[in-house]
């Protein structure tokens, strides 16, 4: 507690009032969050499993988690709940699963399974943004706990009717698949526990005297269904602490809702708020012009950020021709910085508003043998080998799964066409129950002949006696035993485009089948802060298909990489919560950032919260480069400087163009420039 700042003190012992945390970026926000939780537990003599701390994403959580576990022993903090929103809400799930209309080893279905159910429902094959539409448009109602019906009214006036209206009324058939199937969709891990808690007031009572104190960070990124959550765990309580800045609200495009900030003043007449306002990430001139840029948006709440690590150097504003210049200047200002600053390439970020702006910059570092690593690549259970496991497990978890039946029927091939898929399908409509459990119907010889018919029961009988050895065999042994049986690297060998991909793809499988290895050796209390007996047992194929849904192991594979000697590209979007020595912010222009479409919708608030957050991603130095042309479907047109440029404080910025470089400057480029072209001759 010495080594916190007076802000960060009161913001830990305030325990006895609602409390909102008004955290600036690089306030040490997770280290009072940390510190509150043993708070909680040493001095207010809290049991910790009567402490949830939830957060948006597993990295996050994961971090979170690490923190408190260093800071407690390990018998203080047994029990404590640290997840994000949709993990919380897969535990409340599993524990009430009466409750919330469901059974045992029900799925979790991914945007990609959403897309595929809602075409079996219209029978359409369109793989494009009409699919898209309709589960943008359910996902947004989901979020807004809207019913079908309220759906309807509000779609009936919407500028898009018709797309919205027929979005709406497949709504109800969407939701009678998904319990057709013992299923939820993401948004259900929301909507379903708030439903539940709304509903039930005996259920309601027992979890709001379960948590005794809910700690939420991030909470500008809540939607509408995330804010009724907290409102209904938390009820008449003052055990309620919330952190939040909504000068880095970025995500009202996925329903964030900055102003439920402010509603929380309404919903809760007893709320104490308490600013952070000291960095301890950046210099002064750089949180100087992020104030600047910030103060011209609306606030409720005001706070200036400022630092105790000195003033700092100006920062760089570069206009360049067009868009190839601007690279080619970026990386050759990066390798002189990185001279000049003794620095190594994993301390530099380029950041961008749209990940296009990449390619650019990609091709440049690779000729110059610079190293670099470009963040949101595809995630590790988006690769089609994993998918295709994952819908084993699911199909052998739940049989009613009728997304991961269709995905493994022919994986390998079985012989079983579309024909008899769609067959198989009017057979299992009229009969109201799961493809699987009607390809077992004795009435199928109505509906094909005895050889479709014949290929079906030999996969559901393969089907059912490994569900069998699944009531026996470890997650990972019955995998294990699973990809043998089906000889699947031969598979992936005759469906790569050569044998090295093969091999790279049968390397995913194996490290996926390791990951559920360790997963079924967890302990369910470890993660999720479980306290029932039933709870405390290790992770069985029903909760390693759920949480599989949830995990990131991307991030995982990303944090044990060394990537300290890369340079970092990434969106404005993804580079939120992270810091970098030394940025460069690309692209500050009108139409890019602000975005055309944000201007075309007014809405620029959250555009400038977007640049704020760029602006504050960088500790030492700050490069903002932009270019007067790009060319846009082979046509070059003129772009002007971000009306953003003309909000950040003079005096803050140098413009080196407009000044004859000096001698040591000149030095430094040919240095740099020599370097890599060593670089690229040893490449």
């Amino acid at each position: 507690m010495s080594e916190l700042n007076p802000q960060q003190q009161a913001a830990v012992t305030t325990t006895d009032h609602p409390l909102l945390v008004l955290a600036g970026a690089g306030s040490g926000k997770t280290r009072v969050i940390t510190e509150k939780i043993a708070h909680l537990i040493e001095q207010r003599g809290l049991e910790a499993r009567r402490i949830v701390a939830i957060t948006f994403t597993n990295k996050a959580a994961r971090e979170m988690r690490e923190r408190v576990q260093g800071r407690l022993a390990r018998e203080q903090a047994r029990g404590l709940s640290v997840s994000t929103f949709h993990t919380f809400g897969l535990n409340f799930l599993r524990r009430e699963l009466q409750a919330a209309g469901l059974r045992a080893g029900f799925s979790i279905l991914d945007p990609g399974d959403c897309r595929q159910l809602l075409r079996e429902i219209t029978y359409r094959d369109d793989t494009g943004s009409e699919v898209d539409a309709l589960v943008g448009h359910i996902s947004r109602w989901k979020n807004d706990l809207m019913t079908p019906a309220e759906a309807l009214h509000e779609a009936s006036q919407m500028t898009d009717a018709p797309e919205a209206i027929a979005a709406a009324n497949l709504y109800p058939r969407y939701e009678d698949a998904l319990r057709a199937y013992n299923a939820v969709d993401f948004d259900d891990l929301i909507k379903r526990p708030v439903d539940c808690l709304r509903d039930d007031p005996e259920l309601r009572n027992r979890w709001q005297d379960r948590i005794r104190h809910l700690l939420v960070d991030e909470y500008q990124d809540t939607n509408s269904a995330q804010y009724q959550l907290v409102r209904l765990l938390v009820g008449v309580s003052d055990g309620l602490t919330v952190v939040g800045d909504d000068d880095q609200s970025i995500y009202a495009w996925r329903g964030a809702r900055p102003e439920n900030l402010v509603r929380l003043q309404d919903d809760f007449p007893r709320l104490e708020v308490i600013k952070l306002e000291q960095n301890y990430r950046s210099t002064n001139r750089i949180l100087h012009t992020a104030n600047a840029l910030i103060a011209n948006n609306p606030h409720v709440f005001e706070k200036r950020l400022w630092s105790a690590l000195g003033e700092g150097e100006k920062i760089e504003v570069i206009g360049c021709s067009d868009a190839d210049t601007e690279a080619a200047r970026v990386v050759s200002e990066l390798m002189r910085r990185r001279f000049r600053l003794n620095a190594g390439w994993g301390d530099f970020a380029i950041l961008y508003r749209s990940n296009h702006q990449s390619r650019l910059f990609e091709k440049l570092l690779r000729e110059q043998g610079i190293p670099y690593r470009l963040s949101g690549g595809q995630s590790f259970f988006e690769k089609a080998e994993i998918k295709d496991l994952v819908a084993y497990l699911r199909l052998l978890a739940n049989p009613d799964d009728n997304t991961a039946f269709l995905r493994v029927v022919n994986v390998p091939r079985r012989e079983i066409g579309p024909a008899t898929l769609e067959k198989l399908g009017h057979y299992a409509n009229q009969r109201g129950t799961s493809l699987l459990q009607a390809a077992r119907g004795a009435g199928l010889s109505e509906y094909m002949d005895a050889r479709a018919q014949a290929r079906l029961e030999r996969f559901t009988d393969w089907i059912d006696g490994f569900q069998r050895r699944g009531a026996e065999e470890s997650p990972d042994v019955l995998l294990r035993a699973l990809v043998e049986d089906i000889d699947y690297e031969s598979w992936l060998l005759e469906n790569s485009p050569n044998p090295r991909a093969a091999t790279r793809r049968m390397d995913n499988v194996r490290e996926f089948i390791d990951w559920v290895g360790r997963m079924g050796g967890a302990n369910t209390t470890a993660e999720y802060g479980d306290d029932e007996a039933e709870d405390t047992r290790s992770m069985g194929l029903a909760d390693i298909v759920n949480r599989i849904s949830l995990m990131d192991i991307l991030d995982r594979n990303r944090d044990s990489q060394d990537g300290n000697e890369s340079v970092q590209l990434l969106t404005l979007h993804t580079a939120k919560g992270l810091e970098f020595p030394h940025v460069c912010l690309v692209g500050f222009e009108e139409e890019l950032l602000p975005h055309r479409v944000s201007v075309e919708d007014d809405s620029i608030e959250e555009e400038r919260r977007l640049a704020y957050v760029g602006l504050t991603r960088a500790q030492q130095t700050l490069l903002i480069t932009y270019a007067q042309s790009r060319s846009r479907y082979g046509e070059s047109i003129d772009c002007e400087p971000s009306r953003f440029l003309d909000e950040l404080p003079g005096e803050h910025l140098d413009w080196p163009d407009a000044k004859p470089p000096d001698p040591e400057t000149q030095q430094l480029t040919a240095r740099a420039h020599l370097a890599g072209l060593k670089a690229m001759l040893e490449k």
